[in-house]
């Protein structure tokens, strides 16, 4: 049978750019005040929890906004569903900056941002389904997700820095007139669609979210997946969220816990950028997420019991490259496995249960660690119990059935 071809456009890398520039400064926005807590309570006279909540806000807004952003997208298409997110984070990352120090004013903004975000991410595999073909998909949904990581570690290297030189006020200046610019830059690029579709009909999303949605819930696969996503993004959200105080009852000090908290997002950026291609390149989806599952626990031993430092970072850029690499490759398998849902469906949904179980597992980490010594070492056990549970789950987990499909 003759083999057809599909037109592929070089605009895909267009749009892929300008989705991951305001993905990256909307990530940017969330981790400021993480690296600059002490200063920050200073500075607006309010306590580590009040700070703390302002990155917070996101993960709670998250769990009430992520299926109506869903079915906007899926309703009314990128250059709306997105540009919402785009807006929102550009004009309420400008006015963070202007709110001076006015405490009650800035949570808001974060909250306005906070808001966009499942707009922006929520649509990682829906641009990938739109614009790329299918052999290029993981590889896209990769690169979008590689976005999300490289806007938390400018965040976390940049924003002391800015704050040493600038201020707190004057750092936040700087980052909103970068956000109101991604915000612009986005909005001017964006494009619903390419001129033809890159694949056949039977590869395109159709079905809205609330439609798609039983039908997702319904998938015996996708269970298994959200349910590996649930422990996967809470590992890596409650671990990044205490790595200071995971180490510091070993003897490791607050610079040491940073470079490990750093290595590990330059761990899961190189992660999202060759895993997904070998994937793509293989044709193979399961094979990928087993070896990023058996890597990240790897990784989490040693976070949870080296003592050497050598060894702890090499244990946090492991932890990192195999852990975070999983999330795109899940996702685009999600969108497969779940398909004809719309890719906003599998992906908001995903991303949905990995924020509930971090703010879950941020708590229970906290609330469980020793009373005398403040230890992590039995909570930190539990997680790597439930990442082994969650590489047997990955065991039941059938290959995505678009894999089987020729190259165009």
């Amino acid at each position: 049978m003759e083999s057809i071809s599909f037109k592929v456009y070089k605009y895909r890398w267009v749009m892929l750019s300008a989705y991951m520039f305001i993905v990256a400064v909307n990530q940017l926005l969330w981790i400021t005040f993480a690296p600059i807590t002490n200063d920050a309570t200073k500075y607006y006279g309010v306590t580590d929890l009040q700070i703390g909540i302002l990155s917070m806000c996101f993960m709670i807004v998250y769990i009430v906004i992520s299926i109506p952003a869903s079915w906007v997208i899926d309703k009314y298409g990128i250059r709306i569903g997105v540009g919402i997110g785009a807006a929102l984070t550009g004009v309420f990352g400008l006015l963070r900056g202007l709110v001076t120090n006015d405490y009650n004013l800035l949570l808001l903004s974060q909250i306005g941002i906070a808001i966009g975000q499942p707009f922006l991410l929520n649509a990682i595999t829906k641009i990938a389904a739109r614009w790329f073909p299918l052999e290029e998909r993981a590889t896209a949904s990769g690169l979008g997700t590689l976005a999300m990581y490289l806007g938390i570690l400018i965040g976390m290297l940049l924003t002391p820095f800015f704050v040493k030189g600038n201020g707190i006020i004057g750092t936040l200046y700087i980052y909103g007139i970068i956000s109101i610019f991604a915000a612009i830059t986005f909005l001017l690029l964006v494009k619903e669609r390419p001129n033809t579709a890159p694949c056949s009909p039977d590869q395109e999303e159709r079905s809205l979210v609330l439609d798609g949605l039983k039908d997702t819930l319904r998938n015996k696969s996708f269970y298994w997946l959200m349910l590996i996503f649930f422990i996967g993004l809470g590992v890596f959200n409650s671990v990044a969220t205490w790595i200071e105080d995971i180490l510091r009852p070993r003897g490791f000090s607050a610079t040491q816990a940073g470079i490990t908290g750093g290595l590990m997002i330059l761990g899961g950026i190189l992660g999202a950028l060759v895993m997904p291609m070998l994937s793509d390149h293989y044709r193979k989806r399961i094979p990928f997420i087993m070896i990023a599952l058996i890597g990240a626990i790897i990784g989490l031993v040693g976070i949870t019991f080296v003592t050497s430092y050598w060894l702890l970072l090499a244990s946090g850029i492991t932890l990192g490259f195999f852990l975070l690499s999983a999330g795109p490759i899940g996702f685009q398998y999600g969108a497969e496995i779940t398909f004809p849902t719309s890719e906003g469906t599998s992906n908001g949904l995903l991303l949905l249960v990995g924020q509930i179980s971090g703010i879950a597992f941020i708590f229970s980490m906290d609330s469980f660690k020793s009373p005398i010594t403040g230890s992590m070492t039995m909570p930190l056990i539990v997680l790597i119990g439930l990442m082994l549970f969650s590489l047997m789950l990955s065991t039941q987990l059938k290959e995505s059935p678009m894999m089987g499909n020729k190259k165009n």
